[in-house]
Formats: structure tokens, C-alpha cells, sequence
């Protein structure tokens, strides 16, 4: 049986916060919002952002948006965010009151994205500059996966860059970007020093987040079906997210 299909669903969140503190690590798009064909297409609940500072005030500020958006795209979508939060696939980070919590990442040179734009251009696929990325998207075009995959390895390479791959998209960042080092930034400080930590995604990188939560004593949540090699518990879609947490 697919190992993402036979993890259980987690215990309910009330079960949860009866047994302690607990730090909530939350993915965006395919986890908080459905995947759309085009990044700027996706359709956002208008209270999504009250929403999410409902549960923030619920779990006493222990909430933080890990997103491999840039941080100002996801403002964008969900308005201005009064908690902590990491973009560009946790290289990004910001606590709840605004300060950085790391070094701020340096965008990608132009020369790199004037590269991406001219092969999506030449194939036919959507090139998506980020504030400190890059991205190829070939949803409409998955004949042009690996073509995309071996491009931006090689243009990674040449740049001292580093490669993320995700559903129908493949994205370079600098290195060090890992949803990973945003768990272990956040969990060092407060409010989220203690708890127990649990991340919820849907995609390859965050397995990243997994790991992270698990080295705290925590636990991933996976979303959908895609096989997930280090999260204990699943959940079927968005529509499942937002009821398991109640917002």
C-alpha cells in the first residue's frame, strides 16, 4: 500500500493542546490554498489571514507560515501577516513582530534570471522571479520536466546556487534555503521554545519541515497523496487542513 495513503489521520487538535504547548508549522500552497496552473491564479479566502491569527492567538503565538514563496507574494495573497512567518523555502525569515530572524538572503543575480526567462520563454513554460528565487513551472508542459530539471541544475552549478523541486516546478535559491532551518530558527526562540512542534505540507520540500519538527519531538502531517517518507500522519486535501485546524 502507498505509504502516504496508509498513515492514519493525526489525533484532533484539542487532543493535542490538551497534552501541552504545541507550535504549528504551516505550508501554503497545496496545504493552506489549492495548487492553481499559474502561481498568481491561486484562490484565496478572503478571511484566510484572520483565520490563521485566530489560531495564532489559540496556541499563544505558536504559529509560523513556512512557504517557498517569497514573503511579500504571500502578503499579497493573505494581507498583512502578525505572525511568524519564512519565504523563499525558510531563507526568509520573520518573527511575529517583524524581526528578521536571520541574516536577510541576497536576491539571485539578473544574469541568472534573464537565463530562466529566456528558456521558459524558448520551451514554452511560466518563469516566475521571486525577491530571492527563481522558478520554472512546467504544469502545462510536463514533457519539458526533465529538459527543466537538467537546465537548471546545470545553471545552478554554474552559479553556486542551489536546486528545490516541487510539484510541476523546479526552482533555484541560495544555498542553504531549507524549511528545515526555519523549524530550528523559530523553535530556539520564543513563544515556540518548549512546545511540541508539528508541520503540515504537501510537497517534496516539505519533508525538509518534517525533519525539523521531528528533531524538536514533534511530528509531520502530510497532505494529499504523495508518498512521504518522514511524516507520521496524513491528511486528504486543503479542505482537510482548515477543518483539522479549525479555522
Amino acid at each position: 500500500m502507498d505509504r502516504a495513503i496508509a498513515l492514519p489521520a493525526p489525533p484532533p487538535l484539542g487532543t493535542l493542546l490538551s497534552q501541552g504547548s504545541l507550535a504549528v508549522f504551516l505550508d501554503f500552497d497545496g496545504t493552506l490554498v489549492e495548487i492553481a496552473s499559474d502561481p498568481d491564479a491561486i484562490l484565496v479566502p478572503p478571511d484566510l489571514g484572520e483565520r490563521l491569527r485566530v489560531l495564532r492567538d489559540r496556541l499563544e503565538g505558536r504559529v509560523a507560515l513556512v512557504s517557498g514563496r517569497a514573503l511579500d507574494d504571500v502578503e499579497r495573497h493573505l494581507g498583512r501577516l502578525d505572525l511568524a512567518r519564512a519565504g523563499s523555502h525558510g531563507l526568509d525569515r520573520i518573527h511575529a513582530d517583524g524581526r528578521p530572524a536571520g541574516e536577510i538572503p541576497e536576491p539571485l543575480p539578473d544574469g541568472v534570471i534573464a537565463k530562466l526567462r529566456s528558456f521558459a520563454r524558448d520551451h514554452g513554460l511560466l518563469c516566475e522571479p521571486k525577491t530571492h528565487g527563481g522558478a520554472l513551472h512546467y504544469r502545462q508542459r510536463p514533457e519539458c520536466e526533465q529538459q527543466a530539471r537538467a537546465f537548471a541544475t546545470d545553471l545552478a552549478e554554474k552559479h553556486g546556487l542551489a536546486v528545490k523541486r516541487g510539484k510541476a516546478v523546479v526552482e533555484l535559491v541560495r544555498p542553504g534555503a531549507s524549511k528545515r532551518g526555519a523549524v530550528e530558527a523559530f523553535m530556539e526562540e520564543p513563544p515556540f521554545i518548549g512546545a511540541t512542534p508539528l508541520f503540515i505540507g504537501d510537497d517534496v520540500t516539505d519533508e525538509d519541515g518534517f525533519a525539523g519538527v521531528t528533531d524538536y519531538g514533534g511530528f509531520g502531517i502530510a497532505v494529499g497523496e504523495r508518498p512521504s517518507e518522514r511524516a507520521q500522519y496524513r491528511l486528504d486535501n486543503v479542505a482537510a487542513v482548515h477543518h483539522w485546524l479549525e479555522i
